[in-house]
């Protein structure tokens, strides 16, 4: 009885509620309309018509009309998930079905659970909005991110098919050569913070300015202008790897439609598919959510307040801390739409020159820029 009275509930309750908050109420209705995003703006691109239709059976109900044209297809992400639910969970006999199975899990549970350790807001009726704040962060993130591949090499092997096993030897070596300037390309970032805590990354931004607009305090200083060029360069490699990490165009060559007919997934249907699908859009928003705290300033507005413990008990320190969480988001969102306009405005790669592109480049790009952070470090200080 009294190692009961000893266990914090309030604690546990409290991470709980910001964990059916994040994953129920923001990212599983993020990627539906992310996916609802990208099918309007290729629509866009390609100059045709996207989902516009799909509304609301409201008829049903006795009125004369449904919600479709007024609504602009906002239904349509709702259709998609009835739709897998009851579809037919079709299991080819060929299969290996226990890693068959167990292969869309593992491609979703990593995506979802790197989501942890990041701060999507700042205090918040006394609550710091971050499920986990360990300091080792970053490491966690880029430990548990890895682990998505075997979900991938897992599906590709017990498929007992040629194309999948062809996307999951694709996937393998595409995330492995890419985790490696991935990694590096944070190792300057981690070198200006000082520390492994990704809230901690927050608050150093709050009051020197974002990283990649270190103007956002209102002053510059000389050791963050000339700190600027190589927290550009980790940017720009690191983004480039994350579209890597996520297979997304120009980095989709292991479910590459017109060579592997749908690559790692082919032989799978219904709620399987459904999970690739949903694990592939978690991935790109913990991606985006990585590269708003580690660049963006991650919650922060410039120029707005910053909640305190105490005054986020307050109905203004409600709404401010409110208020961060949309800015987090709203950041992540245009991460997402630079996700969808490249990849569909870049032409896919060649496999050589996906490898090309990560070993004598990225690679090398990042390791040099550890080296320049070192130097501008141990001029300004």
């Amino acid at each position: 009885m009294a190692l009961l009275n000893d266990i914090p509930w309030f604690l546990i309750a409290a991470s709980v509620a910001k964990t059916l908050f994040l994953i129920f109420l923001v990212v599983l209705p993020l990627v539906s309309y992310t996916v609802y995003a990208e099918r309007r703006v290729s629509a866009l691109i390609q100059d045709r018509l996207g989902p516009n239709r799909t509304g609301f059976p409201i008829s049903l109900f006795g009125f004369k009309k449904d919600l479709q044209l007024v609504l602009g297809g906002l239904g349509q992400p709702i259709a998609d998930a009835v739709k897998f639910l009851l579809k037919e969970d079709f299991t080819p006999g060929h299969v290996n079905k226990v890693y068959f199975w167990m292969a869309p899990v593992l491609a979703m549970v990593p995506a979802l659970s790197t989501l942890a350790v990041l701060p999507f807001g700042n205090y918040m009726f006394g609550q710091k909005m971050v499920v986990a704040d360990v300091n080792v962060g970053i490491l966690y993130v880029f430990a548990i991110a890895s682990i998505g591949v075997y979900g991938i090499v897992l599906a590709g092997w017990s498929s007992n098919s040629k194309y999948p096993f062809l996307g999951g030897i694709r996937a393998s070596s595409q995330m492995i050569s890419y985790e490696l300037s991935l990694g590096l390309s944070a190792v300057p970032v981690l070198m200006i913070l000082g520390n492994l805590n990704l809230s901690d990354a927050i608050d150093y931004q709050v009051k020197n300015g974002w990283l990649l607009l270190p103007f956002t305090d209102g002053k510059l200083s000389l050791r963050e202008l000339l700190l600027w060029v190589p927290v550009l360069i980790s940017f720009i490699v690191f983004s480039i790897s994350m579209f890597a990490e996520t297979n997304r165009l120009p980095f989709d060559l292991p479910e590459s439609e017109t060579e592997l007919v749908a690559g790692y997934h082919t032989e799978y249907s219904s709620m399987k598919f459904a999970l690739f699908f949903l694990g592939e859009y978690a991935a790109m928003i913990a991606g985006s959510s990585v590269i708003t705290v580690l660049f963006l300033g991650g919650w922060h507005i410039p120029f707005l307040p910053v909640n305190t413990l105490e005054s986020s008990m307050t109905a203004p320190g409600a709404v401010l801390g409110l208020v961060h969480i949309t800015a987090f988001f709203a950041k992540v969102a245009v991460l997402l739409g630079i996700f969808i306009w490249v990849r569909w405005t870049l032409p896919r790669f060649r496999f050589d020159q996906l490898m090309k592109l990560g070993w004598l480049y990225l690679f090398e790009i990042a390791l040099v820029n550890i080296f320049i952070t070192a130097a501008i470090l141990a001029l300004v200080r």
